[in-house]
C-alpha cells in the first residue's frame, strides 16, 4: 500500500452514492467486515461507469474493464445502523487504464471511515486480453470530470 493514499476531498466528487448498511454486513466484532467495504467501492465503481455511460458503449465497443489493483486505508469503523456516502473521482487516465479515488463517509458521524483507490484496465473479454481504451470510452470517462454528484 502506498504511503500516499488518499482520496482528494478539497474537489469535488464526480460521482456520489449512497448506501444503507445492512445489519448482515457486520461481523463478530460488532462493526462492518473490512471486505465488505470492498463491496462497497465495487459499487460506487460500477455506479460511476454507469453515469458515464460505458455499459452502452461496452455493448458498441466490445470492450470492458477489468479491476487491476485496488488499495484501501481505513481510518474508522462503521456500524449498523448508518447510511454511507462514496465519493468517487477520477484521479487519473491512460492509453489504457484509469484510477478512481474512493472516499467513504459515515452518514451518522459524517466523517470518513476509508479511503481508497482502483486502477481500471481497458480489456476486451472475447480475445481475453488487455486493450487501448476507445476514444468513445475515453470522451466519457473524461466527461465526468465537468460534472458534479
Amino acid at each position: 500500500m502506498t504511503a500516499e493514499l488518499r482520496a482528494d476531498l478539497a474537489h469535488p466528487a464526480h460521482t456520489s452514492i449512497e448506501i444503507p448498511i445492512a445489519w448482515g454486513e457486520m461481523d463478530a466484532l460488532g462493526h462492518v467486515n473490512n471486505v465488505v467495504f470492498f463491496r462497497y467501492i465495487e459499487t460506487a465503481r460500477i455506479d460511476f461507469l454507469r453515469k458515464a455511460g460505458c455499459h452502452a458503449l461496452r455493448d458498441q465497443t466490445g470492450v470492458g474493464f477489468i479491476l487491476q489493483f485496488v488499495e484501501m486505508r481505513f481510518r474508522q469503523p462503521l456500524v449498523f445502523p448508518d447510511t454511507i456516502r462514496i465519493d468517487s473521482k477520477l484521479e487519473s487516465i491512460e492509453e489504457d487504464r484509469f484510477t478512481l479515488a474512493h472516499a467513504i463517509v459515515s452518514g451518522k458521524t459524517r466523517e470518513v471511515a476509508a479511503v481508497a483507490r482502483g486502477t481500471i484496465v481497458s480489456y476486451d473479454y472475447k480475445a481475453s486480453s488487455k486493450v487501448g481504451m476507445p476514444p468513445t470510452i475515453r470522451s466519457a470517462i473524461l466527461g465526468m470530470e465537468g460534472r458534479a454528484r
